[in-house]
């Protein structure tokens, strides 16, 4: 009997054959192009892992979806000072310092702006304002008058303060005293450094008159007391008050040239050192009140929230997207058995 032929084989007693990957197949678990040496993923990312491993926003910021681009802002302890030299007030101390300079200069030179000084002081020591007023209005820049009203201000103020609870409720009192203490300190090197000599009048022959130690009392005393009164006032009479500081110390200066006590360019020189010294008793006084910058970072930094506190949807750990995460990684990990 002929043996008959064994035929080639079914598919039922033919061993199995496995599916072999291409290369560029995207298979999980499987090394990518021939040689590559790597598993085939465009971006290199791991294996779908918990929301925690993932880095969704710039490095060093907080683990968030975007539009969150870092991390929180949180203002410097230097925020009040760095904020509150805005380019109009640097513009403004650095012309008040230049003018002073300039009158230094002419002052000291005998140039022509001391010629038309003198002029102009000559023309207002003959006008018609009665001399008792005038006399009235020179003794307001008086140490015996200017420094008990700031005083009184001071005062006034720090009892405010103090009753309001206002941390470091000292310092603006102090900031003042500081600042009237400095006015004797730059005004008498000054004198010596110009001597120059005053007006026809009662001081005639005499030196030491740049710049006016009177216009300068003046202008610290009351626009230090005017600072210190102005955040207990209401807001309608701050812009008033300072006014009329402006109008006080203009009268002032007037005063002091009708009387022949002094030049209209020493009371202008006063006014230009005493800015700077009115800008840093206020910048000091400031530090004493929490600063809005640092309200707003207050804001800005808040701490975490709870897994019970998160929103859904805000893609918060415990919100909704967070949620739909874990269930889509659960489903990727259930699935990746039968893609083997």
């Amino acid at each position: 009997m002929r043996e008959t032929p064994r035929s080639q084989g079914t598919a039922s007693d033919a061993e199995p054959v496995l599916p072999q990957p291409r290369p560029g197949c995207a298979l999980a678990h499987t090394t990518g192009a021939s040689g590559s040496g790597s598993p085939h993923r465009s971006d290199g990312r791991p294996p779908q892992t918990p929301r925690g491993a993932r880095h969704t926003g710039r490095h060093g910021g907080p683990g968030t979806t975007p539009p969150v681009p870092g991390p929180p802002t949180v203002h410097s302890p230097s925020a009040p000072w760095a904020s509150s030299v805005t380019p109009l007030t640097a513009l403004a101390l650095i012309a008040s310092l230049a003018l002073l300079a300039l009158c230094t200069w002419q002052i000291a030179a005998h140039g022509p702006l001391r010629t038309y000084d003198e002029r102009l002081g000559r023309t207002i020591a003959g006008s018609p304002l009665p001399s008792p007023v005038a006399e009235f209005l020179a003794d307001l820049g008086n140490t015996a008058v200017a420094v008990p009203v700031l005083a009184l201000a001071a005062g006034w103020a720090a009892w405010r303060a103090r009753r309001a609870g206002t941390p470091r409720w000292w310092l603006p009192p102090l900031a003042a005293a500081v600042a009237m203490a400095a006015v004797p300190a730059l005004i008498v090197p000054f004198k010596a450094l110009v001597g120059r000599t005053g007006p026809p009048g009662p001081l005639a022959g005499e030196t030491g008159f740049f710049p006016s130690g009177h216009a300068a009392t003046a202008a610290v005393a009351y626009g230090a007391a005017a600072l210190l009164l102005r955040p207990h006032l209401r807001r309608r009479l701050r812009r008033p008050l300072l006014a009329a500081v402006a109008v006080l110390n203009l009268a002032v200066a007037v005063g002091l040239v009708r009387r022949g006590y002094h030049w209209p360019l020493d009371a202008v020189a006063s006014w230009c050192l005493s800015g700077p010294l009115l800008w840093t008793a206020l910048r000091l006084s400031r530090l004493s009140r929490p600063s809005p910058a640092a309200a707003d970072g207050d804001r800005t930094a808040e701490p975490p929230r709870r897994r019970d506190d998160a929103t859904p949807g805000d893609g918060t750990p415990g919100g909704r997207d967070d949620r739909t995460t874990r269930r889509r990684n659960a489903t990727t990990t259930a699935t990746e058995p039968q893609r083997r």
